[in-house]
């Protein structure tokens, strides 16, 4: 479909982008310098590092192989949005982890502060936030509202990390609260303020997959799933907490994908299975054991965790994202409500659960089920306040007919050469091109 609007992207998205990376770079000069335990120390004739950068450095690429490939990946869902959903997620990932690095330091330290491993483990953790909160607007902003968003909810995201970790002391290690429940319900107000009723009183033709778009959408998902353990026990007390994180996650994963399967088969017609369900649902189990992935709650309990996960996401897609987009006004383009903010609640309750079983002495009831509200209304606020900013006409959001659709703010190349159609019994045939 041609163009109806100029995107007026020429000059916009250039200033914006080039200003917020020149106050990356002067704030970088006030406040960040390097952590002194980088300075090598000889024992046992061997080079080590007594921060453990180099042995939390894997777990460290494991997670950024999440941000970049996994959430990138797992959005190519859309048949005609794929350069946006894997560009833009670099685009905002890029920005994210440079200002959630200041944001968290700052809020920590007060003052200058020195980059270790671990600050750049929660700077990717701050940029997922807004990545999930991406999957609620998908396709319906524009590049420079995405990063004004990513400015607002990392910085509210700090504040609220803050608050659970700091203040009421809560432990939340896989971040089941303060980053997936979080980032989706924070996605899901900015997306209920940004309402589009001509977007649903039609579906968009461009709102659909592909055979090609839900297989690239799956290596997102296999990226994640694969190094979820890793996500959930990268800030974990080495020793001990760590491996039982690790086992926690892989274990409760495991379950989350039959549960998914099955349920999947089972709420759809004729017994299929629903690759929408498949790509989101399979790892509900990680978001869910992130908060007490680290407790003793002993393997059972985490594959009861994923098991939970599963079945209540593949229930929420079935039913739940019509019920959103129809009474309550709120499109969730990928859905990150069943795969982010349900799980995320569950982590939170089962962690509060765990807490009462004596699975840990660290934190109390209250605490949990306090950070665990704190997170949702905390989210809600933040994001019912940047969707009314993002909703000033000067950014420049496509109009309802250009949604979902790349070449809006892309060069996308014409298809050269023979297209082929996949007929539903599974058959090909091939398409001439045009003359």
């Amino acid at each position: 479909m041609p163009l109806s609007f100029d995107t007026n992207m020429r000059f916009k998205f250039p200033i914006v982008a080039i200003c917020l990376q020149l106050s990356m770079i002067i704030l970088f000069g006030f406040f960040v310098g390097y952590e002194n335990k980088w300075q090598y120390v000889q024992k046992n004739n061997s080079s080590r590092q007594p921060d453990g950068f180099l042995e939390l450095y894997a777990l460290f690429q494991d997670i950024h192989v999440m941000i970049f490939t996994g959430f990138g990946f797992l959005m190519t869902f859309l048949k005609k949005y794929g350069f946006s959903s894997v560009g833009i997620n670099m685009l905002i990932a890029a920005l994210g982890l440079q200002w959630g690095t200041l944001m968290q330091g700052i809020l920590h330290h007060h003052k200058k502060f020195y980059i270790g491993i671990k600050s750049m483990i929660n700077a990717d953790f701050s940029t997922a936030t807004v990545l999930i909160s991406f999957g609620a607007v998908l396709g319906k902003t524009s590049p420079v509202q995405m990063l004004i968003m990513v400015i607002l909810e990392i910085a509210v995201f700090a504040a609220n990390e803050h608050l659970v970790g700091k203040i009421l002391k809560a432990t939340d290690i896989g971040a089941s609260m303060i980053i997936h429940a979080f980032g989706a319900y924070f996605g899901l107000a900015v997306a209920g303020v940004l309402y589009r009723p001509g977007l649903r009183r039609r579906r968009h033709d461009n709102e659909e997959s592909a055979y090609h778009s839900d297989l690239f959408a799956m290596i997102g998902t296999l990226f994640l799933w694969m190094f979820w353990p890793s996500f959930n026990s990268a800030i974990a007390d080495a020793g001990d907490h760590q491996h039982t994180a690790i086992v926690n996650t892989y274990f409760s994963l495991a379950a989350c994908v039959l549960t998914a399967f099955a349920f999947s088969s089972l709420v759809e017609h004729r017994g299929k299975l629903d690759m929408v369900h498949i790509q989101n649902a399979t790892l509900a189990g990680g978001v869910a054991v992130g908060t007490c992935a680290d407790m003793a709650i002993q393997p059972y309990g985490a594959m009861l965790i994923g098991s939970i996960a599963g079945v209540v996401s593949v229930l929420g897609f079935k039913f739940l994202t019509p019920i959103f987009a129809t009474k309550l006004r709120i499109h969730d383009t990928c859905g990150v409500h069943n795969l982010h903010g349900l799980p995320g609640v569950i982590g939170g309750i089962a962690s509060i659960v765990a807490v009462a079983l004596g699975a840990t002495d660290k934190t109390t009831m209250a605490m949990q089920a306090a950070a665990l509200g704190t997170s949702l209304g905390t989210a809600i606020v933040g994001g019912l306040l940047t969707g009314l900013i993002l909703k000033i006409p000067i950014w420049g959001e496509p109009p309802d007919q250009n949604c979902y659709d790349d070449s809006v703010y892309w060069e996308v190349p014409e298809v050269e050469g023979p297209n082929y159609y996949f007929h539903e019994n599974g058959d090909h045939s091939q398409l001439q091109p045009e003359a």
